[in-house]
């Protein structure tokens, strides 16, 4: 890992500059400060923010993008320059309820897109897809469009990234979304490379909003089923997914993901009724 604080960079890519924090109230999970947001809270303060001439940018927190944040110190810099970070995973809710701070929902990528362009759409702004499985972003563009017919869609790319990205790789991308004129940036590109290229997209365009989405694209476009919805809020979305792509998902949710929920909900509860034990 290569941090260069002078030059704003770590491992060669510029972070964000210092910007005035949203007043929004937060709570800690294992050091992570999320948002207490809903997410229509959060669509009405982004493009609030857009229209005082702010963009902002924001990480869609998971149990995958937590564990990372915990052990991996260029996760945790990278994550922590982000503007926003919102529960998008119920074991993050789950704890934050145990801790006795709760977050008022889950805040999922694939529920805010949706929810996010629509309000483009009536505030007249555009949308660029950035990102995505083979023919993903085309296929959520048509369907964002088929919603909301007065959507301005700037642009659709899917460039190769390295992870981390390189300045070759970046350059060209940043000059296309700065020439569309985007106000709201969506990068499918699954963590930490969408952070990556979200904290580029940040540095270099400093009033546009900027959404890592992960797998939204793919969901959006019929590539891959999303859960139903009854699962969704049973918190067992993991397990459609896993069940759909178990080969590629094992270890991630099984393997690495239980074992760290269980111990983020310990965590929690430790520090809400047993607080000497918190070293």
């Amino acid at each position: 890992m290569k941090i260069d604080p002078l030059a704003g960079t770590l491992e060669g890519v510029p972070l964000p500059r210092p910007s005035t924090p949203p007043d929004l109230p937060r709570v800690d999970l294992l050091g992570m400060r999320i948002d207490k947001v809903t997410s229509r809270d959060l669509c009405t303060f982004v493009f609030d923010e857009l229209d005082q001439g702010r963009g902002r940018w924001c990480v869609t927190a998971n149990l995958d993008i937590l564990q990372r944040f915990h052990r991996d110190l260029a996760a945790r810099l990278l994550y922590d320059a982000a503007d926003l970070r919102v529960a998008d995973g119920m074991p993050l809710v789950w704890a934050s309820k145990l801790l006795g701070e709760p977050l008022p929902e889950r805040v999922a990528g694939s529920d805010l897109v949706p929810l996010l362009a629509h309000e483009a759409a009536r505030r007249g702004r555009s949308i660029y897809l950035l990102g995505g499985a083979t023919g993903a972003a085309l296929g959520a563009a048509r369907v964002l469009r088929e919603r909301d017919p007065d959507l301005k869609i700037a642009g659709i790319a899917a460039p190769h990234f390295s992870s981390p990205p390189t300045r070759r790789e970046l350059a060209p991308v940043l000059e296309e979304i700065a020439r569309s004129g985007a106000s709201v940036i969506f990068v499918a590109l699954g963590s930490p490379k969408q952070e990556w290229v979200c904290a580029a997209i940040r540095n270099r365009l400093p009033r546009v909003f900027c959404i890592g989405v992960g797998a939204t694209f793919s969901f959006l476009a019929g590539q891959t089923p999303r859960a139903p919805v009854a699962l969704q809020r049973l918190g067992l979305e993991w397990l459609h997914r896993l069940v759909t792509e178990p080969r590629r998902l094992f270890r991630r949710y099984v393997i690495v993901g239980l074992p760290f929920a269980l111990r983020l909900l310990t965590h929690a509860a430790t520090r809400r009724f047993l607080p000497s034990r918190i070293e």
